[in-house]
């Protein structure tokens, strides 16, 4: 199975999410499109999914990711994790707020959060 991405957003971690949006929003015309209160995340007016995300925690209890990946399919990515003998350290699982996804760290370090949209890879 091949592993689409649909867009990589940076996640930076803020204990007022709302104030650096609005900080980038009047400052760069970003708009916001996704405001779950431990986060917001603003994307651009040009094509293409310029996106960045400003939370104070990762959701659900989870740590707070460096990137956010968005991929057509998490079964594929799950698959793979498992032949190169890697445990998510969360996950997968579906969030409320309509994803599922899972965290894994890149051999930097980097905390990933791999997720899709419900019901696209909505099953492992």
């Amino acid at each position: 199975m091949n592993v689409r991405v649909r867009r990589i957003v940076a996640d930076i971690e803020t204990g007022d999410p709302q104030e650096l949006a609005a900080f980038y929003e009047r400052l760069l015309d970003l708009k916001i499109v996704m405001d779950q209160g431990f986060i917001a995340t603003l994307q651009g007016a040009a094509p293409g999914p310029m996106q960045i995300s400003f939370a104070s925690e990762g959701g659900s209890g989870a740590p707070m990711p460096d990137l956010s990946i968005e991929v057509d399919d998490l079964r594929p990515v799950s698959a793979r994790l498992s032949d190169m003998g890697l445990d998510p350290e969360y996950g997968p699982v579906d969030e409320p707020w309509g994803v599922r996804r899972l965290f894994v760290r890149d051999p930097a370090g980097t905390l990933l959060n791999i997720l899709c949209h419900a019901p696209d890879g909505a099953s492992t």
